[in-house]
């Protein structure tokens, strides 16, 4: 597979192409056809939320670096803040339990060194580090369904740029044969 051609903003920086100044121009005014104009705008849901902001302003900042901060962006980059924040609280979550569990564990082998544990005792601590390993275990499918959620919008938002840039017209195609111009006596 062919590599893509290069946007126009790294053939003027290169300041050297193969391209004519019309072909040239018509990339230009292709890759700002594939743009709104309009900057990037954070929902209220978002702003509400310190960790979705600031990864909602990285994100905006980089955006803006390569040329791309454009309102067509702003819906998938304020849901995948949305969810980045979801993904980092139930992992706080699974965190919690993790810890809460390995505390149980302790107790128990201290309490079972020490002679003091029951056969009742034993039964209801067994309940309880089955229904904790559940709760972590649920944990765990979401943040994994979570961190696909955020894979994939990360993979569509890049194939959807790297889209923009392969659907830019790259040569003029009005442009006239001249020896089929010369033969139908032009």
């Amino acid at each position: 597979m062919p590599t893509p051609s290069k946007p126009y903003t790294v053939l003027a920086a290169e300041g050297k192409s193969h391209r004519t100044k019309k072909e040239l121009r018509a990339r230009r005014d292709g890759e700002a056809a594939m743009l709104t104009g309009k900057e990037l705008k954070e929902r209220k849901t978002v702003r509400d939320k310190p960790e979705a902001h600031k990864e909602f302003m990285r994100i905006k900042g980089l955006l803006k670096e390569i040329g791309k901060n454009d309102a067509l962006y702003e819906s998938v980059i304020n849901r995948y803040c949305q969810i980045m924040v979801e993904c980092t609280e139930m992992e706080c979550k699974r965190e919690r339990v993790s810890n809460l569990i390995g505390h149980m564990e302790k107790a128990f082998g201290k309490m079972e060194e020490a002679g003091e544990i029951e056969y009742d005792d034993l039964t209801k601590v067994i309940k309880e580090l089955t229904k904790l390993s559940s709760t972590l275990i649920s944990y765990d499918r979401q943040v994994q369904a979570k961190r696909k959620m955020l894979l994939d919008i990360e993979k569509e938002n890049i194939m959807t740029i790297a889209a923009a840039l392969r659907s830019v017209p790259k040569k003029d195609d009005r442009q006239e044969n001249p020896l089929l111009k010369a033969l139908n006596g032009g």
